[in-house]
């Protein structure tokens, strides 16, 4: 099968089989998002989503988030991984806003990027979330799926997602949505369930029991 054919197969059956496929993060608006996003970096999206009703309780504008006490915000997210930094990242972020942006989240990726905490695959999930921008966010569980599908062999997630919009092209946030899932439950990093996988006959990491 030659390289086309396979890539194509690997779309087409990901977003078949993914095709209601949406973030496990809950959030309302713009704002709830980009925090969501931001404290899910090296933390699962059902921690989050522990984590989020009491912190937007306490600061449930961007505006009030920008005058919170760094403590209390430590506070509210400190079963979260790395909070120190994000408590901090998040009042910056949202000083940044009310400054820079009129207190509106900013949805194109130069401006997005430009707010503490938010680096590439920050800034397009919230683009695909937000406006169903074409845009590939590259996580830990994209990361791994693109490897051992051999969609890419780069070593980082900017080559990654380089590899990735080449290879696929369109639809690229409902595909994003569909290999984190995908990842979570299927591909898992450790024992992975090949024997239930829709792609295992596409797939050279290991091939499904029979």
């Amino acid at each position: 099968m030659d390289k086309k054919t396979r890539i194509k197969l690997i779309k087409s059956r990901l977003l078949e089989h993914f095709k209601d496929a949406k973030s496990e993060l809950k959030w309302r608006d713009e704002y709830e998002l980009l925090v969501c996003v931001m404290l899910s970096a090296q933390c699962t999206d059902k921690r989050v989503n522990l984590i989020t009703p009491e912190l937007f309780r306490a600061y449930p504008s961007v505006a009030e988030l920008a005058n919170a006490n760094l403590a209390s915000v430590k506070i509210l997210i400190n079963s979260c991984s790395f909070f120190n930094n994000k408590a901090t990242n998040l009042i910056k972020m949202a000083k940044s806003v009310v400054a820079d942006f009129g207190g509106k989240i900013p949805l194109d990726e130069s401006s997005l990027k430009s707010l503490a905490g938010v680096g590439q695959k920050t800034a397009n999930v919230v683009l695909l979330e937000a406006v169903g921008a074409n845009v590939m966010a590259v996580d830990t569980h994209v990361f791994r799926v693109a490897n051992r599908l051999d969609l890419s062999r780069a070593k980082t997630p900017e080559k990654t997602e380089i590899d990735l919009k080449n290879a696929f092209k369109t639809e690229l946030g409902k595909l994003h949505q569909a290999m984190v899932l995908f990842g979570r439950y299927t591909c898992k990093a450790i024992n992975p369930k090949c024997s239930e996988c829709i792609l295992g006959d596409l797939c050279g990491f290991k091939k499904p029991k029979k």
